[in-house]
């Protein structure tokens, strides 16, 4: 079922500081910023040659990345992506197996323009997965 891993998603406080680290510091080739209001995101993806990085801000004080942050003030992983060739197979497969998926249990349109799902972090060794289509 899962794939190749997508994205290591990071929550940032300051998004064009935490660019700044990985295209001057680093010297990685990254997207711009792009506002995802459907998610209360703002996110920047750091291109490697075999994954990428997501790099997400709060957009607004509802953002779950908010909440993440009150909780990890310096930032920190957020989410790990894996890749699957039918979303809704492997939704039914991992519910069936006990998973729970997080919202509605619909995939919704993510930053890659993808349907996308978030598993529970308690069922995947208290790691937030997210599903894309591949």
């Amino acid at each position: 079922m899962i794939g190749r891993l997508n994205h290591v998603a990071i929550a940032v406080k300051d998004i064009a500081s935490a660019t700044k680290v990985y295209q001057n510091t680093l010297g990685a080739k990254v997207t711009d910023a792009v506002p995802q209001p459907d998610h209360g995101v703002t996110t920047v993806f750091v291109e490697l040659p075999n994954t990428k990085i997501e790099l997400l801000e709060p957009l607004g004080a509802d953002s779950p990345i908010a909440k993440f942050l009150e909780r990890n003030a310096d930032g920190g992983i957020h989410h790990i992506c894996y890749e699957v060739d039918d979303i809704i197979a492997a939704r039914d497969q991992l519910k069936g197996q006990g998973a729970r998926v997080l919202g509605t249990g619909e995939p919704r349109i993510g930053a890659h323009g993808k349907p996308v799902l978030f598993l529970h972090p308690k069922d995947f060794c208290g790691t937030l997965v997210e599903l894309e289509q591949a």
